[in-house]
């Protein structure tokens, strides 16, 4: 187990979360607030794959967000390269049953944290569809503050939408 909440846990995935990853993650609306990369819809041969892929990397950089038992999200970390060595994306999702319960909020702030300590960050970006307010919320009240706007930067969907640019420093600044 990675990080212990009151009301879940942050933990490996494994291969028995196939079922439960692909019931929650086939969701037109989770689908719709994340990159093209998250198929829709999500069947157990996607979730299958993803935890497969997730395995073969050198570090474990994606983990299950756990609720009673089930694995009812994901979240982790994009490393990036280069003269960004010391910055990783911050990626999430969780089922809709979940949304509005505040459970993301200390997910976001406890993963946040203990991902800094564990990659050797500076910092974690976030980007944000703009039609994605709650998104943005969970971010800002883990810790992070909005950097931009990308305007125009993102198709989704057939639309041309905005982006915010979210990010969570160490040292509290937020940039």
């Amino acid at each position: 187990m990675l990080i212990k909440l009151e009301t879940c846990r942050i933990r490996s995935l494994e291969e028995a979360d196939v079922t439960s990853l692909a019931y929650f993650a086939n969701n037109r609306k989770v689908w719709r607030n994340l990159r093209d990369a998250f198929p829709h819809p999500y069947c157990e041969e996607d979730a299958r794959q993803f935890i497969a892929r997730v395995k073969s990397e050198p570090r474990e950089t994606h983990f299950s967000i756990e609720v009673d038992g089930h694995a009812v999200g994901v979240i982790g970390v994009r490393l990036q390269e280069d003269v960004e060595i010391a910055t990783a994306e911050l990626g999430y999702w969780l089922g809709e049953p979940y949304w509005g319960q505040g459970l993301m909020t200390s997910i976001v702030r406890a993963f946040s944290e203990h991902a800094i300590r564990e990659f050797a960050l500076n910092r974690l970006e976030a980007m944000v569809f703009a039609w994605n307010p709650g998104s943005a919320r969970v971010l800002e009240k883990a810790g992070y503050r909005q950097e931009g706007l990308l305007k125009r930067s993102a198709v989704k969907d057939g639309e041309v939408i905005d982006r915010f640019l979210y990010a969570f420093v160490p040292d509290g600044t937020g940039g």
